[in-house]
């Protein structure tokens, strides 16, 4: 039995990490702040550590007690991060140094898995090609145009230099039940408006959660380590097919569709984050994200990981909208 440990386990993805891990018959171990809920980790098998990383001399004695002297977790799953923050230096801080701290600790801990598997983002790559849609590869030159994207390429480089065995998921837009981002846009299209960035057409690329969670551990269990992996369902939605399929599932027949233009969105997104920080609280549109939204083309190429280790996601865009609103309906957000 393979002994897994999933950092970040209390955030949307890291419950369907934990979850997929344990489907498998691993032993999973569930990494965490001690505030974190704990309401989509109830399973009796999950197995759990308290990592407190604005601590870092607290983690190498938290991995060393947590198990018996020389042995280990065979794989773990770093999915800790920030999508959104107060602070534009805080995604440095959450995204690189969390991720040194920790690696440090490791090390001190004699606790280096077989294989960690580090959740970054296509982001980290920065604008693809904006003119003639080429599809994202592996092999591009990263040049982040966000502080974002700029703090997961740190990360990664990291990786590439600390000793850790690694494997690089880079991930297009996550989302299905228990998402908030997503959720938003369902939220908008229910009463019946679609905003969306710009007049040009935009390729759009997305990958369902549990996917993603299924192409985790088939990486862990098939593919070489020191590899990075773009992930994504292997096709591409306009805005206006994405707003047909989220209409369906939401059961609204009319959808007035609001093209803003870029500027507008860039004064919209200066002015959300500064009421976020009035308020302590980080707005999910904001000047980093725009450069994410009016980005025109998210095609990815994932061959590689079908090569790697048998890529093959089993949702589509429309099967996981209609699970994820169904999710949101019975939850009472919908």
């Amino acid at each position: 039995m393979k002994r897994v440990l999933v950092v970040g386990a209390g955030g949307f993805a890291g419950g369907f990490l934990v979850a997929e891990g344990l489907r498998r018959g691993y032993e999973v171990w569930a990494g965490l702040r001690a505030s974190t809920s704990r309401k989509y980790l109830s399973d009796p098998a999950i197995k759990f550590l308290e990592l407190d990383f604005d601590n870092p001399q607290s983690l190498a004695p938290a991995l060393g007690n947590a198990l018996p002297a020389g042995e280990k977790w065979d794989w773990i799953v770093y999915n800790l991060g920030a999508t959104k923050c107060l602070s534009f230096s805080d995604f440095s801080k959450i995204n690189y140094d969390y991720l040194r701290y920790f690696t440090a600790a490791l090390q001190e801990a004699d606790k280096v898995p077989e294989k960690l598997l580090y959740m970054s983002s296509l982001s980290a790559v920065g604008p693809g090609d904006e003119k003639g849609g080429t599809p994202f590869t592996e092999t591009m030159i990263p040049h982040p145009n966000t502080r974002y994207g700029a703090s997961k390429l740190k990360a990664e480089m990291h990786l590439a230099m600390c000793g850790i065995p690694y494997i690089i998921f880079r991930a297009t837009g996550i989302y299905g039940p228990r998402d908030k981002d997503y959720f938003l846009m369902f939220e908008s299209i229910k009463k019946g408006f679609d905003f969306s960035v710009g007049f040009k057409p935009q390729m759009l690329s997305f990958i369902y959660v549990e996917d993603l969670a299924r192409a985790v551990y088939d990486a862990l269990e098939k593919a070489p380590v020191g590899e990075t992996f773009n992930v994504a369902e292997p096709c591409t939605y306009t805005q206006k097919e994405f707003r047909k399929i989220a209409a369906d599932a939401v059961g609204r027949r009319h959808v007035i569709g609001v093209a803003v233009p870029i500027w507008g969105v860039k004064i919209v997104s200066a002015i959300a984050e500064k009421w976020g920080v009035a308020r302590m609280k980080p707005s999910t549109l904001n000047r980093d994200k725009f450069h994410i939204l009016k980005q025109r083309n998210w095609a990815v190429d994932v061959t590689k990981a079908r090569e790697g280790f048998g890529f093959n996601p089993r949702v589509s865009l429309k099967e996981g909208v209609n699970k994820a609103v169904e999710w949101y309906k019975r939850e009472g957000w919908l």
